[in-house]
Parts: structure tokens; sequence; C-alpha cells
């Protein structure tokens, strides 16, 4: 099944998530799918990277983001390594491709940006640079072993796009939580899109949940939400303030925030035995590793990797259920 070896134009023999450039050239092969782009979903800790880099100022940050995708034939951001997602309609599957769409489904590509070769044909001029979400025309390709989701005809393309960038990180605790008999479960970033269907699934799995939130204002969206049995404000790279904040070790801790220094933390938050699920691209693999050395931790760490299977349909399944996660996503998107 093809991985998408033959896009890559350097370095050569490596994958395409590593590789620094790949061909983006919509002509495909007879196990590849083209698809005509419609939104980009940038991932948070890309996005705010970028908006921090030029103090928020949107046309900068679309020049770059047009830049990179120019550059490297995919949206790989060379600062945070991470992508994002996509939306948008299949034109062409070839005769070998064992992905179940066809010409004319309204997708979302559950793959990174990272590893998807792209065009950008508009320049990004629907997009003021100041939101994650991208409006866009162009094309992406997708391997005989990407992953892909038809969208659901309930839910608007944005609010599917939003749920589906995060669907990894529910799944992951509903089986981490299921399999460890976990009964407390922490959230840092609780009010965010992940750190809330995290919330959510956990809870459902039947564990009592604890979020961490920066700010009151998200503390007090969260309390209305009702996901959280506890709420706590805290910075998440403080370490000391979010063991405060948790209180009583939780059996699961998981980390949704999108910046750097929130590995410490969580460790102290975690009980002796315990697991901490790192779902973010900012985490630090030798700041976590190291620091879990260094406070005599028991941990056990896992880095969510983005897919588990089903875990679109689970993530869906959640939004739908739960009203209060829905409403939450809609008021970002709205912000946005």
């Amino acid at each position: 099944m093809s991985i998408g070896l033959r896009r890559v134009i350097e370095p050569a023999g490596v994958l395409p998530q590593a590789a620094w450039k790949l061909d983006a050239d919509p002509r495909i092969a007879p196990d590849e799918v083209r698809i005509r782009v419609q939104r980009l979903n940038l991932d948070a800790a890309s996005y705010r990277q970028l908006a921090q880099k030029h103090a928020g100022d949107g046309a900068a940050i679309r020049a770059e983001v047009l830049e990179i995708v120019g550059t490297r034939g995919k949206m790989h951001n060379p600062v945070t390594g991470s992508g994002g997602m996509l939306i948008g309609v299949v034109d062409e599957v070839g005769p070998e491709s064992p992905l179940a769409v066809k010409p004319g489904d309204r997708v979302a590509t559950l793959v990174s940006l990272t590893l998807t070769p792209l065009r950008i044909t508009d320049g990004l001029a629907g997009w003021d640079g100041l939101s994650e979400q991208v409006p866009a025309e162009g094309t992406a390709i997708l391997f005989g072993r990407s992953v892909v989701g038809v969208l659901p005809g309930d839910l608007a393309p944005e609010l599917a796009l939003a749920v589906y960038d995060v669907c990894g990180a529910p799944a992951l605790t509903d089986r981490v939580v299921r399999a460890n008999r976990a009964a407390t479960v922490a959230v840092l970033g609780g009010a965010g899109k992940s750190g809330s269907l995290t919330l959510a699934a956990a809870r459902r799995a039947g564990a009592r949940t604890k979020a961490v939130v920066l700010n009151e204002a998200e503390r007090d969206a969260l309390r209305e939400a009702g996901l959280a049995d506890e709420i706590a404000i805290a910075d998440a790279r403080d370490p000391v303030a979010v063991s405060e904040a948790v209180g009583e070790p939780a059996d699961v801790t998981v980390v949704c925030v999108d910046v750097p220094g929130c590995e410490h933390g969580a460790i102290l938050a975690t009980a002796a035995g315990g697991t901490v699920i790192f779902f973010s691209m900012a985490t630090s693999f030798p700041a976590a590793a190291l620091g879990a050395e260094g406070l005599a931790a028991d941990v056990t760490m896992l880095v969510g990797n983005g897919f588990v299977p089903g875990h679109a349909d689970f993530a869906v399944d959640l939004l739908r259920q739960v009203p209060a996660v829905r409403a939450l996503f809609e008021a970002r998107i709205a912000a946005d």
C-alpha cells in the first residue's frame, strides 16, 4: 500500500512527513486520490507560533503560510514541526486506491498536512490570517495508506473540521481510561477543542474529571458546560501551580495545551503508576523523559499520535451526544 515515497523530493529515502520538500503535482498515481481543497485547519501550535512571530499581522501570517506551502509542497511549519488538516471535495480516485471515497465526496483528511502534498492556487485571498481555519483553493494528494473521512451531513463543514482536527485525543483517552480503570482524569487545557472533547470522553468512560484552565473566562465557560467535576486556574507551564491546582494526583493526565513547557506540571499532577498523555505538538520529548527521571516519577508517558481506529466517528458521536461540547466548539468557531 502506497505511503507516498514517490512524492518525496528531499531528502531522499525518508517518509513524506519527515521530508523537507514534497512533489505536489496534481497528477495522481494509480493508488492516489486528488482532493480539491476548500479549507485548511492549521493546528493550534503552528498558528500560535505564526501569530506571535508576526505580532498578529494577518497579512504577514498569510504570506508566511503561502511561503511554507510554496517552498515545501506541504503545510509543515519548520518551527513547530506541525501542520493541521483540510477539507475538500474528491476530484479523482486512482484505480488502485484502497480509500473508500469517490469523486464528489466532501471529505476531511485525517492525516497531517505535514505529509500531505499541497498546492495553493488562490493566494489564500479569502483568508485574513487571523484564525486557524483558512478558506483556500488548490489541490491535495492522499496516499493509499492515508486516512480520510466523508463529512457528516448534519454538521457544518467548519464544525466538522474543528472536531476532526482533534479527534485522536478523546478516543485515546477513552482507551486509556477503560484499559486502566482510571478513577480520575486531569486535563490541562480543558476549555479548548481537544480538552473539552477529552473531558467528555473521560466522563463517559466512568472517570471523575478535573480541568486546569488559564483564566477566569475559560473557567466560567467550562463551568457552564458542566464537563468537569473540578476546575482550577493555573498556568500549565508552572509545574508547582499545576500540581497544586490538580490536588490529589490523577490516574491519567492529558495535556491539551498548545504551548511548550507543560511537561513537568503534567508529570507532577499524575499519581505513581499513572499515565500522562501528551496531546500537543508543542511537547518536548527530552523535557518529558528527563523531567520524569529527575522527579523519580513512575508514570507511563504516551504521545498521542492523532490516530486511533474509529477516532473520527467517536469524536463526532461525542459532539452529537453532549450538547455542551458542541456549544463550546460553535462558540469558538464564531469567535474566530
